[in-house]
């Protein structure tokens, strides 16, 4: 079992702390929070083991969780890579993009795992149809959430938006070349809703839309691609297929037949993935202790955080937000 450590003691890093306990890969030997008072608390209604000494839990461990605030991920992943510890580093990678790129020559030097923790990629809807995702050349993304105060210390585009990047990237095999986007603030000094529309190389085009201010959740994304339309959606774990083929000479009665302006006729067909219930989490987590003990790459790596991070600060220079 790899040993590890937790950084943050938040709302996310009690749910980490519990499945790290839970995990047949990890031994979870303690934590450390900034906020001494908020450690002592977690240590007593949990029982979690808490270093008042950050030094002494990185020195304890093989593995260090950071689920931290965002501008301090870069020198809590620093100083833990710099003791020879393999980093799993909660979304986005860190505040900047000299930050990230940093940390891509530590790992290199240092020779250490990392991941970036962009959950999405374990949703179970995302996974069952990932495979079949294949050139797709529209895509368009909606994720909206009610108001919630945590997160408001960055724009919607890090605290939400970068989720649907980061899926994004994962099956656009090409760079992006063109980015346009605005965003404005509504009750935080950062902008609470954006619209980003990227160009690829490959002719592909992204619309992406993400709000903290709307009145109802949404997680979907639309993928549409040479005779096949795929929806995901990542809320309700829910996935649409729908894919054409070449008609039949003799239809039957039942079968859904288009006819295009030069005469050519396919049929529309639906499948339906296997959708298996799991903690996207949990399953992060364990993957990563898989990629440490096989020495292979890790799902979402530091090299992939970076570029999502990357394509998320492109997007907020792209706009101006203006305050209502």
């Amino acid at each position: 079992m790899l040993k590890v450590g937790v950084l943050g003691a938040g709302h996310l890093g009690k749910i980490h702390l519990r499945l790290l306990n839970e995990s047949k890969n990890y031994e979870l030997v303690g934590f450390h929070d900034a906020n001494s008072s908020n450690g002592e608390k977690v240590s007593s209604e949990f029982g979690y083991t808490y270093y008042n000494n950050l030094d002494d839990l990185i020195d304890a461990v093989d593995v260090v969780d950071i689920v931290t605030p965002t501008l301090s991920h870069y020198e809590c992943a620093k100083k833990s890579i710099e003791k020879g510890k393999h980093i799993f580093i909660e979304k986005p990678i860190t505040h900047t993009l000299e930050e990230a790129n940093s940390l891509l020559e530590l790992q290199a030097k240092y020779k250490i795992k990392g991941q970036v923790g962009h959950v999405e990629r374990f949703n179970p809807a995302f996974t069952a149809v990932k495979n079949a995702i294949k050139q797709p050349m529209f895509i368009e993304s909606h994720r909206l959430a009610e108001f919630n105060p945590r997160g408001t210390d960055v724009p919607v585009v890090l605290d939400l938006m970068i989720h649907d990047i980061d899926a994004i990237l994962s099956v656009v095999n090409s760079e992006v070349k063109q980015v346009n986007a605005s965003g404005v603030s509504v009750i935080s000094q950062s902008p609470d809703i954006a619209n980003a529309r990227l160009e690829f190389e490959n002719g592909c085009v992204a619309n992406l839309t993400a709000s903290r201010i709307s009145l109802k959740n949404m997680r979907k994304s639309r993928f549409f691609q040479k005779d096949a339309y795929i929806s995901v959606d990542f809320l309700e774990k829910k996935v649409e297929v729908v894919k054409m083929k070449d008609a039949p000479k003799e239809p039957g009665d039942f079968d859904m037949i288009l006819q295009n302006a030069e005469g050519v006729k396919k049929q529309i067909y639906f499948e339906n993935p296997s959708i298996e219930t799991n903690n996207a989490i949990l399953d992060e987590l364990n993957s990563f202790a898989d990629a440490i003990k096989n020495n292979t790459t890790p799902v979402v790596s530091l090299k992939q955080g970076t570029q999502a991070l990357k394509v998320a600060l492109q997007i907020i220079s792209a706009f101006n937000p203006k305050k209502i």
